[in-house]
């Protein structure tokens, strides 16, 4: 994105009320710098964030971008786990320790608010990612980032492993936070299981965008959070009429469309088009919905003609088009929808006209 496409979109997350909002990793370029330094300048509510590799270089030019927030925080991260040590970073764990403490130290003179990450958390040595948390944490970090970098975790060893981290920090204020990719496609589900072992921050994505198969989905975990608050009793402060919005902005400015099938905020999460779902809608929504598209900001649920509608349906946009039909021109029209709908493999109002003019006789204009 350009800085201008990352105000416009800071915008729209201020909107929707996240907390904390990553603005970007000002050493990496001067785009990034000016993105962050005009988002700290323009949002004020939530805390803004920049990215720092535990370095004092980066650390020190992520502080020079926040210079105007409200609420600065700076992130700073360092590989933990013995793969990225060895092949990567090529230092032993006493110096990643010495250097992720000395990074926090330096980050929380500059402001007050400091995030570690260990990154490759999940396939760090337990002990050694107690002692790194437990060692930033006494350097000032205020939250511990337990990142699933490569998504490789399982929910309920995730959930150990926040459960570990929560015991080698207890006596502390610092907040714990989740930060998940899909690889596995278990992104929200691991950050679910993480919120349930004590972790109270999760670091998310509109639309799951991200590296490789991308982050956990913003959207999917405030939505399952919302609907099943009678087994997770947590709360977030998303404003969840936004959420579709949100996802279509993002869209547009970077030209990636999210896939047709998905949840929440794809274009065919509340479109229905088996029969027996669509003669359920028709008599009460909740028979094939879990949660109102209005609550997520989207206009209204769609009942799809394809090969699996059924007649009830099909009478339903009869009307909507503003034909009443009598049950054996309904049963004429059905007949010609499924000859003409294998070909089509959807019907549009359009089409539907044109079948209800050529093939049905007398009908009456509602």
């Amino acid at each position: 994105m350009t800085p201008s496409e990352k105000i416009r979109m800071a915008r729209q997350l201020d909107r929707l009320g996240v907390d904390i909002i990553e603005a970007g990793f000002p050493i990496s370029s001067e785009a990034d710098f000016q993105s962050v330094a005009a988002i700290s300048a323009d949002v004020r509510r939530p805390t803004i964030a920049a990215l720092a590799r535990a370095a004092r270089e980066d650390i020190t030019q992520a502080w020079r971008a926040l210079q105007k927030a409200h609420r600065p925080r700076i992130h700073t991260f360092l590989a933990t786990s013995d793969i990225h040590l060895t092949y990567k970073l090529k230092i032993s764990r006493q110096q990643a320790l010495d250097q992720a403490c000395e990074a926090v130290s330096l980050a929380r003179s500059f402001c007050d608010d400091v995030e570690f990450s260990p990154e490759d958390a999940t396939r760090t040595d337990i002990g050694f990612l107690r002692q790194i948390c437990q060692g930033v944490v006494e350097a000032g970090a205020t939250t511990v980032n337990i990142t699933d970098t490569v998504g490789y975790t399982m929910p309920s060893e995730y959930a150990a492993i926040i459960k570990e981290i929560k015991s080698a920090i207890a006596g502390s204020n610092a907040v714990i936070s989740s930060h998940c990719h899909n690889d596995l496609g278990l992104a929200v589900a691991n950050s679910i299981a993480a919120v349930e072992a004590g972790a109270r921050q999760v670091e998310c994505a509109i639309n799951g965008i991200g590296e490789r198969a991308g982050n956990a989905s913003l959207e999917e975990i405030v939505m399952a959070i919302s609907v099943r608050a009678d087994v997770l009793p947590f709360h977030t402060s998303v404003n969840t009429n936004e959420l579709y919005l949100a996802s279509q902005m993002l869209s547009e400015i970077t030209g990636v469309a999210v896939q047709p099938n998905k949840a929440i905020v794809g274009r065919n999460a509340f479109a229905h088009e088996a029969g027996i779902h669509q003669d359920g809608m028709i008599k009460n929504r909740t028979t094939y919905e879990i949660m109102t598209p209005e609550s997520v900001g989207v206009p209204e649920s769609r009942l799809v003609l394809g090969k699996h509608s059924g007649r009830h349906a099909l009478a339903l946009h009869c009307q909507r088009l503003g034909y009443d039909l009598q049950r054996r021109e309904l049963d004429t029209l059905y007949r010609r929808f499924l000859s003409v709908v294998d070909e089509a493999k959807v019907i549009d109002d359009a089409c539907l006209r044109t079948l209800v003019q050529g093939q049905v006789g007398k009908m009456t204009a509602a």
